[in-house]
């Protein structure tokens, strides 16, 4: 729902602070957005985080981009979309431009290698950390575990698009959700 209260540069400003917060991508900035957004800003809940993060993960783009899009969207239209949008991506350009200057001369050097991979390992604890949640929030019973793990199977064995496998599980919940209601009766 639109808020007139949350202004552009607070959007800006709030999602530059996640952006300069956070390394690894969309799924290490969960915690930081959770954070931001929930405790600190109380601008939605965890379940509408979780609604937001389920449909910018099957539309194109990255997840942080695409929920900074659609909250700043919800809360003050096409100018809060652009708003937060640029907020969680400019911190990214410079520190990307910055590195890109000073990387170059020392990306061979063995101590570079070593930071990366520390940063890497780092980068999937933030993941791992930033999941947790989802499964605490959507393995809810039999069928749900049941759906994840035929999910997870079938993504890894077959590599099918995540977009279609998403499609699959909500076509899969829909018939259930009708037979239970029908046996229900």
């Amino acid at each position: 729902m639109q808020d007139k209260n949350i202004s552009l540069l607070d959007l800006f400003l709030t999602f530059a602070k996640v952006g300069a917060m956070t390394f690894g991508g969309g799924y290490a900035m969960l915690p930081v957005i959770e954070k931001e957004l929930i405790d600190k800003k109380q601008w939605m809940t965890r379940q509408e985080l979780m609604d937001f993060f389920a449909v910018s993960q099957v539309t194109p783009g990255v997840i942080a981009v695409n929920t900074a899009s659609l909250l700043g969207y919800q809360k003050r239209r096409i100018l809060g979309a652009l708003s937060a949008t640029l907020g969680i991506i400019t911190p990214s350009i410079i520190i990307i431009t910055i590195i890109a200057l000073f990387l170059k001369q020392y990306m061979s050097a063995e101590i570079t290698e070593r930071l990366f991979a520390s940063i890497r390992i780092c980068v999937a604890a933030l993941i791992v950390n930033a999941l947790l949640p989802f499964f605490k929030k959507g393995i809810v019973s039999l069928f749900t575990g049941l759906l994840f793990a035929f999910s997870l199977a079938v993504y890894f064995y077959f590599k099918i698009s995540p977009a279609l496998l998403v499609v699959f599980c909500a076509i899969a919940a829909i018939i259930h959700n009708a037979i239970q209601r029908k046996t229900a009766k």
